[in-house]
C-alpha cells in the first residue's frame, strides 16, 4: 500500500508522526511480540470471569443503563454482535478517510497495551484492515464524545465482523464482507467484552487533534510569511520585529513568529527605502505606528503557537493512555472507570478553533488594507488595473470576510454543550467529536484566507515594482512571488478569479511556499 517505513505498534504510545504516517499517508503497521503477549495475558483475565457468578460489566451484563441485566453465557456472543450493530448508527456526510484511519489506529494502539482484554486476533484484524486500505464508512453524526466515540468506532468494529459498508483501497464503496474477502481476510466473531472494548475510546477526536496540530504548524509559518509580505507590500516598518523588543515579552511563540518575519524580510529594498526616504521637505520619513494587523502580528501568531503547544501536550497524554471501560489493570483487576470522557481532548480542539479564527481575522484585515486607496500608500483602489472598469481583488476580500465570519461561528466551543443520553446514565458528555469536525473545517477556512492574502500581497508588490524582473522585495519574498507567478499571472485587467485563489490555496496546503522560503534562507522557519 505504501513505500513508507512500517509503524510498529507495541504496548507504549504511538508518536504523533506515526499516527499521521498511517492515517494520512498509508504507512503499513505491524504488531510487536510484546503487544501480542500483553493482549493474551489480559484476555486470560477476561476468560476467567466468563463463568463467574458475580456480574462483570461488559462481560456478563448489558451496557449503559442496562448494566444491571445479567446475560446468560449462551447469549454473550450475540450480546457483542448486538452491541456493535445497534451502535453503528451514524448519519450524515461521510467523514474523511484519514479521520477513520486515525480512529482505527488509535483504538488498535489501546488494544495493544493489553489493558482492554481483547484477543490478539481482534487487534490483528484491525491491523490487516488498515494495511489493506479498508476504510469503514462513518457518518459525521453519532458521537457525543463520551463513553468514547461510540458510533464511529462501532462502524469500524462492524466492518471487522464483515458487516456494513467500507471503502476499499481504490475508494470504491463495497460491502465489508466483499472487501475482507478480496484482501484475503476472515471476519472476526467477537467474544465477551470485545465489542465493548472496540467502542470505548476517544480515538476519533484524538486523531483529528493530532492531524490538526500538524496542519497548524504549517499554517502558522504561512501566516508569518503572509504578514511579512503584507508589511513589505504596504510599505510598513520592520522595526517592531526587533529581537530586543520581543525579549521584553518573552512568550516563546511570539519570539519565534517575530524571528520568522525578520528573516523573511531581511534584505528588502522596499523596507530600506522607507527608512531612508523623505517626505518632500528634507525630513526623513519613518512610519513608526503601523496598524495593529501588521504591528501586532507576532503577538497574535505567537499566542496561537502557545495554544498549539498546550494542545500538543494534551495529545501526548492521550496517546499514552489506555482508555476502555471496564479496563484490565496491570495487577489483573477488571474495573469500571470514566476515562472515556472526552473533555480533555474536546477542550483542546475548541481552543485551537479560537486561535484559528483569530489568525484568519487578522489576515483578512491586512488584505483589506491593500484594497483601500486611503490606506494602501499609493496602490490602485482594490488593486484594479483600471479602477471602475476593473474590480481587482474587491470580491476576493468578500470571500475572505465570509470565511472569517464562518470561522468565528466555528470558534464557538462544542465542549460547553452536553445532552444527556442512555436514560440519564450518560448525563454529561463532551461533544469532542463535533469539536474535531468543526476544527477541520476551520483549518480549511484559514488555508483559504491566507491564500487570498498571499495572492493579494503578491499582486500589490508586482504593481509597486513592475513585476518580478525588477523586484524590490526581500529575497525570500521574491522566491514566494516566483512560485505564485508559476500558477497565477501578474496584474492586468480583470480575470476569472476563483481558479487563481484555488491555485494559491493548493500552494499553501502543499507547503510549497514555505519550502521556497526555507530554501532561500538556507534553514527552516520556526
Amino acid at each position: 500500500m505504501s513505500q513508507l517505513q512500517p509503524v510498529t505498534i507495541s504496548t507504549g504510545p504511538l508518536s504523533p508522526e506515526e499516527v499521521i504516517a498511517v492515517a494520512r499517508h498509508g504507512a503499513p503497521i505491524e504488531l510487536s511480540a510484546a503487544s501480542l503477549s500483553a493482549m493474551a495475558e489480559s484476555r486470560a483475565v477476561i476468560d476467567a470471569l466468563v463463568t463467574d457468578d458475580k456480574p462483570h460489566y461488559g462481560v456478563s451484563t448489558g451496557f449503559g443503563a442496562l448494566a444491571t441485566k445479567q446475560i446468560p453465557i449462551e447469549l454473550r456472543t450475540q450480546l457483542q454482535r448486538s452491541l456493535i450493530r445497534s451502535h453503528a448508527a451514524s448519519s450524515g456526510t461521510e467523514v474523511d478517510r484519514e479521520v477513520v484511519r486515525g480512529l482505527m489506529l488509535n483504538r488498535l494502539s489501546t488494544m495493544a497495551t493489553g489493558r482492554t482484554g481483547v484477543r490478539p486476533v481482534v487487534a490483528q484484524g484491525y491491523a490487516a484492515m488498515l494495511n489493506a486500505g479498508i476504510t469503514p464508512v462513518v457518518g459525521e453524526y453519532g458521537s457525543l464524545g463520551c463513553s468514547g466515540d461510540l458510533a464511529p468506532l462501532a462502524h469500524c468494529a462492524l466492518a471487522l465482523m464483515g458487516e456494513g459498508e467500507v471503502r476499499n483501497n481504490d475508494g470504491a464503496l463495497v460491502p465489508a464482507a466483499e472487501a475482507l474477502a478480496a484482501a484475503g481476510l476472515e471476519p472476526v466473531e467477537l467474544r465477551e467484552k470485545e465489542g465493548l472494548a472496540l467502542i470505548n475510546g476517544t480515538d476519533g477526536m484524538l486523531g483529528m487533534l493530532i492531524m490538526a496540530s500538524a496542519d497548524l504548524h504549517l499554517l502558522l509559518k504561512t501566516a508569518d510569511l503572509a504578514a511579512a509580505m503584507s508589511i513589505e507590500g504596504l510599505l510598513g516598518t520592520d522595526s517592531v520585529l526587533a529581537e530586543d523588543l520581543h525579549a521584553l515579552r518573552p512568550h516563546p511563540g511570539q519570539i519565534a513568529a517575530a524571528a520568522n518575519m525578520r528573516r523573511i524580510l531581511d534584505g528588502s529594498p522596499l523596507i530600506a527605502e522607507q527608512k531612508s526616504s523623505d517626505n518632500g521637505d528634507g525630513h526623513r520619513f519613518t512610519r513608526v505606528q503601523d496598524a495593529y494587523s501588521l504591528r501586532c502580528a507576532p503577538q497574535v501568531h505567537g499566542a496561537a503557537r502557545s495554544t498549539l503547544a498546550h494542545v500538543e501536550s494534551v495529545a501526548g497524554y492521550e496517546l499514552s493512555s489506555a482508555i476502555d471501560n471496564p479496563v484490565v489493570t496491570p495487577d489483573g483487576r477488571v474495573e469500571s472507570n470514566g476515562n472515556f470522557h472526552g473533555a480533555p481532548v474536546g477542550y483542546a480542539l475548541d481552543f485551537l478553533a479560537i486561535a484559528v479564527a483569530d489568525l484568519a481575522s487578522m489576515s483578512e484585515r491586512r488584505t483589506d488594507r491593500f484594497l483601500d486607496k486611503a490606506r494602501s500608500h499609493g496602490l490602485n483602489a482594490f488593486l484594479a488595473d483600471d479602477p471602475g472598469v476593473d474590480s481587482g481583488h474587491m470580491i476576493a476580500q468578500y470571500t475572505q470576510a465570509g470565511i472569517v465570519s464562518e470561522l468565528k461561528r466555528l470558534a464557538n466551543p462544542a465542549s460547553v454543550d452536553s445532552i444527556p443520553s442512555s436514560a440519564m446514565q450518560e448525563d454529561h458528555v463532551s461533544m469532542g467529536w463535533s469539536a474535531g469536525l468543526k476544527l477541520r473545517r476551520a483549518l480549511d477556512g484559514l488555508t483559504r484566507v491566507l491564500a487570498i492574502e498571499l495572492l493579494t500581497s503578491a499582486r500589490a508588490l508586482d504593481m509597486r515594482d513592475g513585476g518580478l524582473d525588477s523586484s524590490r522585495s526581500a529575497p525570500a519574498v521574491t522566491a514566494v512571488r516566483r512560485e505564485i507567478r508559476k500558477v497565477v499571472e501578474g496584474p492586468g485587467t480583470d480575470r476569472y478569479l476563483s481558479p487563481e485563489i484555488e491555485a494559491v490555496r493548493i500552494l499553501v496546503d502543499s507547503g510549497v511556499l514555505i519550502e521556497a522560503v526555507q530554501q532561500e534562507l538556507g534553514s527552516a522557519l520556526n
